[in-house]
């Protein structure tokens, strides 16, 4: 991890380097680390890499073992199936809602998202897209007015997202994962509601679908997922 420059952000940057380790793998799951470790690598006191790991504890992402330190967490199963299900409970209909609130400017915006994620999947530059698509999903979900809403489905891929990383060179190419955002770009610039929201859960539920299958060790599609009642 890069060390963190001394700012009034110290403690966003801290939380994000540390995010960013456990989803790249930098930390790997079942890994058990000190917080005063973590700080010396990082750079800085040991207070914001605290209040970060407790952020990170309640993401699911971390525990913490008294005595111990802090062990990187292994997401199960069920706890995937569980945030997909969410997922396509709260993001569809907010795409759905996004695209009759958002103007020309928001258009314009989630347009150059796309073009950044598309950039960086050409130049496999896979931690960059990553980046760009969570951004992208970001703009339709503050688009559609509930930026709570926005701010648990966020955090709710910070589960999940080291799995999705790790998608891209095994049951997916980033280009298939940019093909699925430019559905649902091409369903928000023609002012199709349903249609963006059809293409939106068209792409979770195929992401759900690859990572299940892919945690459990299976082929695509060779697991059973109990997601059909979250269709409205």
């Amino acid at each position: 991890m890069k060390q963190v420059e001394p700012t009034a952000t110290v403690n966003e940057q801290v939380l994000d380097a540390l995010r960013a380790a456990v989803i790249t793998g930098e930390l790997p799951p079942g890994t058990l680390h000190s917080v005063h470790t973590l700080a010396e690598q990082l750079g800085v006191s040991r207070t914001p890499v605290r209040e970060a790991l407790i952020k990170l504890a309640q993401l699911g992402m971390v525990r913490f073992e008294r005595n111990r330190g802090v062990r990187i967490l292994q997401t199960s199963l069920h706890d995937l199936e569980e945030v997909f299900a969410l997922r396509l409970l709260l993001e569809v209909p907010a795409t759905r809602r996004a695209v009759r609130l958002l103007g020309s400017d928001g258009r314009r915006e989630l347009r150059a998202v796309f073009e950044a994620m598309r950039g960086a999947a050409v130049a496999d530059e896979e931690y960059e897209m990553w980046q760009h698509d969570r951004h992208f999903h970001r703009v339709l979900l503050e688009a559609s007015g509930n930026g709570r809403l926005a701010e648990y489905v966020d955090s709710l891929r910070d589960m999940v997202l080291r799995r999705g990383a790790s998608t891209a060179h095994r049951s997916r190419s980033l280009d298939d994962i940019v093909e699925e955002h430019r559905a649902v770009l091409h369903r928000v610039e023609a002012g199709d509601a349903d249609g963006a929201a059809d293409a939106m859960r068209a792409h979770i539920l195929h992401t759900a679908e690859l990572l299940v299958a892919q945690e459990a060790g299976e082929a695509p599609g060779a697991v059973d997922l109990d997601l059909g009642w979250t269709r409205p």
